[in-house]
């Protein structure tokens, strides 16, 4: 399967329990425009990240990275929103997004719109410019653990990654072993297990950030 940040538009629905306070909050769930993913974003040592946190067809590899030891590595868990900084003055982030329908690295901002919408664009080499709308399918995430410095916001010893719950669920929970992150491996099916959680503690996101 060729998992990519994906083309066309989606019609957004409402996600209960947001208020406009968060309209500018790109954390969370969202599912891409063509609905194959979800990307979950954070905050991570001061920057935005996104990464795969749930797939249509489970299974799928990078396999048109241009860097031959990454060809087989999983889609599920890789990033895709790569060490976004707040843009001075307005509500939008800009850094890199990955594409792994060819592999590349692009320039790229996102943008939340309302409570439910996530505007992303891409550019390759300041032209050429698309994007995309993504729909929001898991509320903004609190400080864990792995980035709460980066929020300002006191560490708590021994604090469970958060993870977002399921689609239609109006607020986090506390995470427990038996609740960690329902939504993420297969939205509106509760119990199912998340296998990616704070996606700040990724490899591939700690290791940039250290």
């Amino acid at each position: 399967m060729r998992l990519a940040l994906y083309t066309g538009i989606i019609l957004a629905g409402s996600y209960a329990g947001l208020t406009p306070a968060l309209a500018a909050d790109p954390t969370g769930d969202w599912r891409v425009a063509d609905g194959v993913a979800n990307i979950r974003v954070a905050q991570c040592n001061g920057s935005m990240w996104g990464a795969v946190s749930w797939e249509k067809q489970p299974g799928g590899r990078d396999e048109n990275n241009p860097d031959v030891s990454k060809k087989n590595r999983p889609t599920l868990g890789m990033a895709t929103l790569i060490n976004m900084k707040k843009t001075a003055g307005a509500e939008q982030w800009e850094g890199q997004v990955y594409n792994a329908k060819d592999g590349q690295m692009y320039s790229a901002t996102i943008t939340p719109v309302g409570t439910d919408q996530l505007e992303i664009k891409g550019c390759v080499l300041g032209f050429l410019c698309g994007g995309e709308t993504w729909t929001r399918v898991g509320p903004p995430i609190p400080p864990s653990t792995a980035n709460a410095m980066a929020k300002s916001a006191p560490k708590t010893t021994g604090a469970a990654p958060k993870t977002a719950p399921a689609h239609g669920v109006a607020a986090p929970a506390p995470t427990t072993a038996a609740s960690k992150g329902a939504a993420a491996a297969k939205p509106g099916q509760k119990g199912a297990a998340d296998p990616v959680g704070d996606i700040c503690l990724l490899p591939e996101i700690a290791g940039f950030a250290h």
